[in-house]
């Protein structure tokens, strides 16, 4: 008889069922369809925040965009995140569950709609009513984990759909508030909102999964940087319809690609669930993907900055054009490498290859026209540097344990 062991069954969805914590130690823990496609509506907003992002570099108005951008980039990825860690720790996957996770991305349909008019107008009501959406079905589900437990368990769900509840309260200040305020309001709502999960797992932890979180920030990355590749290949057709200057945009969609490319391995080199052991480690590196996952949606943004200003259709020069692609992908490799990679580096010469890599990419900002494509190929040998270095380590680790055996073996 075959050792592997059986594979669950699939599941398939009860009316109602009772709402119980999944364990850590669950085998097979994987992202579901449903969880899949409630991604791939988030993008949507991701991709409205990035374009708006374009028009305001592009018209030379860095502030106000980067501004915006960082405001409802968290609005977004937050209410991402406090799906992505409920549903690893309580899936049902029943009817009402399947419901009430529509109802969260319609909300975030609405969001995304409400973006354009967040950052022409500072008009945030389609933003609030949207995040009121997702948020009043995010509560419900706390609600109804909190039902079905008991003791601290119950504890935990009930601070969370407290905390979710005023938090969204709070942000009624968008609404209300003079422009000058808005982002102290936002930074203040920011602090307020990762507090939460602290505040609320503090005693009991809920039953997150490491492999299932690990795959769901992996998949999102993923997404995030296929978008990327689709905002930039968008720009090069209407730049090559309009402009038919396929030499002047080559290097930067070369550069872009190579980029991208080197985006997805730097991330996916190391098996990082190994790590996500306690909650402070966890929640540390889930925070830290605001900053990967908004520079990776950056990375597109300033392709398309960068294309504009080459065939004459941005108000900038080229330094800042270039300044747009270079600092978002900086920011990507020295964020990875500090909540991510640094943890499987051994060594100061491993250690800082990203560092340094984000320092030359930054570097080529200064070097025109030809910035894209000279950050690319930055990013392309150190992509070389790191699986030639791991490649040796490994080979190292190998003839040491080789040698130990021979030792053991001789005495």
């Amino acid at each position: 008889m075959s050792d592997t062991p059986p594979r669950p069954l699939p599941r398939h969805p009860g009316v109602l069922r009772r709402m119980t914590t999944r364990g850590r130690e669950e085998e097979h823990r994987t992202a579901t369809p449903l969880e899949l496609f409630f991604d791939l509506c988030f993008v949507v907003a991701v991709a409205q925040a990035g374009r708006q992002l374009v028009h305001a570099l592009a018209e030379g108005h860095p502030g106000h965009g980067i501004q915006g951008y960082a405001m409802v980039f968290f609005a977004v990825w937050w209410a991402w995140m406090n799906f992505t860690w409920f549903s690893s720790a309580y899936d049902t996957d029943d009817v009402l569950y399947r419901v009430v996770t529509l109802v969260q991305i319609a909300g975030v349909l609405v969001l995304a709609a409400g973006i354009p008019r967040a950052f022409d107008a500072g008009d945030y009501r389609a933003v609030w009513f949207g995040y009121l959406v997702m948020r009043l079905a995010m509560v419900s589900q706390w609600l109804r984990a909190a039902f079905s437990a008991r003791g601290a368990e119950r504890r935990t769900a009930l601070r969370y759909a407290l905390g979710v509840f005023l938090c969204q309260v709070g942000w009624l200040g968008l609404l209300f508030l003079p422009a000058h305020a808005k982002a102290w309001l936002f930074l203040g709502m920011a602090v307020c909102e990762m507090a939460v999960p602290v505040w609320a797992e503090h005693g009991q932890p809920t039953g997150w999964h490491p492999h299932h979180i690990a795959e769901r920030y992996g998949l999102f990355t993923i997404i995030v940087l296929g978008e990327t590749v689709s905002a930039a290949t968008v720009a090069v057709q209407s730049a090559v319809d309009e402009h038919r200057g396929l030499g002047t945009l080559l290097p930067i969609a070369a550069g872009g690609l190579l980029i991208i490319f080197a985006a997805y391995w730097i991330y996916f080199a190391v098996p990082i669930h190994l790590r996500l052991i306690s909650n402070q480690q966890a929640f540390l590196w889930g925070y830290g993907h605001y900053l990967v996952f908004g520079s990776a949606a950056a990375i597109g943004a300033g392709i398309e900055v960068a294309i504009e200003e080459a065939t004459g259709k941005a108000h900038i020069a080229t330094f800042p054009a270039s300044a747009c692609v270079t600092v978002a992908a900086a920011l990507f490799m020295l964020t990875v490498w500090l909540i991510h990679s640094r943890h499987q580096k051994r060594g100061p010469v491993q250690q800082s290859v990203l560092p340094v890599s984000a320092a030359l990419v930054l570097a080529c900002t200064f070097a025109g026209r030809l910035a894209v494509l000279a950050a690319g190929c930055v990013a392309a040998v150190t992509v070389v540097v790191g699986v030639t270095l791991t490649a040796r380590r490994n080979a190292a680790d190998r003839r040491e344990t080789a040698s130990g055996r021979e030792t053991a073996s001789g005495s």
